[in-house]
């Protein structure tokens, strides 16, 4: 995805990775998504690691949807070590997830979430929701840059 804006979809469950992307499909947006399937995948992409190794990180993905519920390494981890990294930690993260935990919503936000959706149940509304999500951030959002320049 040399040059293109796209997001990093960070999705465990089959089901709903590929309501998703039948979602971001439906609105010219599959394209534009690279899915990591764990914490440890998605950070490992980010970071050209283990499976990813030699990916040209100067490639960064306009937004991260990253789910908390993740095997291997958790949402609350990724989310950290994002953060915790110099060419990562202005990346624009979205925790999609499931829970409406009061305690999850305050520790993402605390960990430098920039936004937090709960998925809707009914595929409508998830589909709708996830369209938005898109193109908010492939087409609207003007991104800081990440690059090591000054």
């Amino acid at each position: 995805m040399a040059g293109a804006r796209y997001i990093l979809l960070v999705e465990d469950n089959p089901d709903e990775e590929a309501l998703a992307l039948q979602a971001l499909s439906a609105n010219g947006l599959t394209d534009k998504v690279v899915v990591a399937h764990d914490g440890m995948e998605a950070l490992d992409y980010l970071f050209g690691a283990g499976s990813h190794h030699g990916r040209d990180t100067t490639q960064k993905p306009a937004a991260i949807l990253l789910d908390l519920q993740l095997p291997r390494i958790d949402g609350f981890e990724v989310l950290r070590r994002v953060r915790a990294h110099g060419q990562t930690s202005l990346l624009p993260v979205v925790v999609v997830t499931a829970s409406h935990d009061v305690d999850d919503i305050r520790e993402a936000y605390r960990l430098g979430a920039n936004s937090y959706v709960v998925k809707p149940v009914d595929f409508g509304r998830f589909s709708s929701v996830m369209a938005q999500i898109g193109r908010y951030w492939l087409s609207l959002n003007e991104p800081a840059d990440t690059s090591t320049r000054r």
